[in-house]
């Protein structure tokens, strides 16, 4: 029978994750759900609920984790990263008392949480990362075997670009401080497409009806990854837009199931 329990690994009520636990002794293998929402703290970890419920009813250990958003205190630059971090290393803590395969994690974000696991995969080899970098972010110790992103935010400043040409107050300024214009360091540290990471496998689905965050920013990292022989696969569905990715009765959502496969 599928279990699920609510997990703190931090001391503010946003740093919490629910572990769904698949029947069975394990060790099992994990996904860890990062839910979208442009990074506000209206938007929270429940919308991933449905999805957590399919992956452990196929044998996953699934930590879905919530993290501090804009609007919070401690949300944004830097409160946010290294939350999605902290929540990830917890999991090492959790490993033993839940049989959980901890050599074996894939992470799934949606949308701004496409985000935040595109810039994990450019965590996993911090040494590779510069020193001020390595100083304002803490530092990932689980290993990581494949990042899959649904719709996500590629590219910062694109996307601040987007809302601007749109009239839109966008979100990415309010997660990062401010405009790239600002805080151009900061959009170079954190934007995935800044960091192209090579050596981890990532996929990303993405569908072509999607307004919230256009397929044409997965497609952009995909092909200046590609070029640099980086391990990238791109999935791009007809007539899904954005929340249908996420919906494990549809038809899009067996292309996910395919690609954790």
């Amino acid at each position: 029978m599928l279990h699920k329990q609510k997990i703190p690994y931090g001391n503010h009520p946003s740093q919490f994750g629910e572990l769904y636990m698949p029947a069975g002794p394990g060790p099992h293998p994990i996904i860890v759900t990062i839910h979208g929402g442009f990074w506000q703290s209206k938007y929270d970890l429940y919308e991933n609920n449905p999805i957590c419920h399919d992956l452990a009813s196929k044998d996953f250990a699934v930590w879905n984790v919530e993290y501090r958003r804009t609007g919070e205190d401690g949300g944004g630059w830097t409160g946010t990263f290294n939350d999605v971090i902290t929540a990830v290393n917890h999991l090492s803590k959790l490993r033993k008392t839940y049989h959980l395969n901890t050599e074996n994690i894939t992470i799934i974000g949606h949308s701004a949480g496409g985000h935040l696991a595109l810039w994990l995969a450019s965590r996993a080899n911090t040494a590779a990362s510069t020193a001020s970098s390595v100083e304002m972010f803490d530092t990932l110790i689980v290993p990581l075997q494949k990042i899959i992103s649904l719709a996500g935010v590629t590219d910062l400043k694109q996307m601040w670009k987007i809302h601007k040409d749109l009239g839109i107050d966008s979100p990415v300024a309010k997660f990062i401080g401010g405009s790239p214009i600002e805080y151009a360091g900061r959009y170079k540290v954190s934007s995935p497409i800044e960091l192209l990471p090579k050596q981890i496998g990532q996929i990303l689905i993405h569908g072509d009806l999607d307004r919230h965050v256009p397929v044409e920013l997965s497609k952009t990292y995909y092909n200046k990854l590609k070029a640099q022989n980086g391990n990238v696969r791109l999935v791009v569905l007809n007539d899904v837009e954005h929340f249908g990715i996420i919906d494990p009765t549809s038809i899009a959502w067996k292309s996910v199931i395919h690609a954790i496969l």
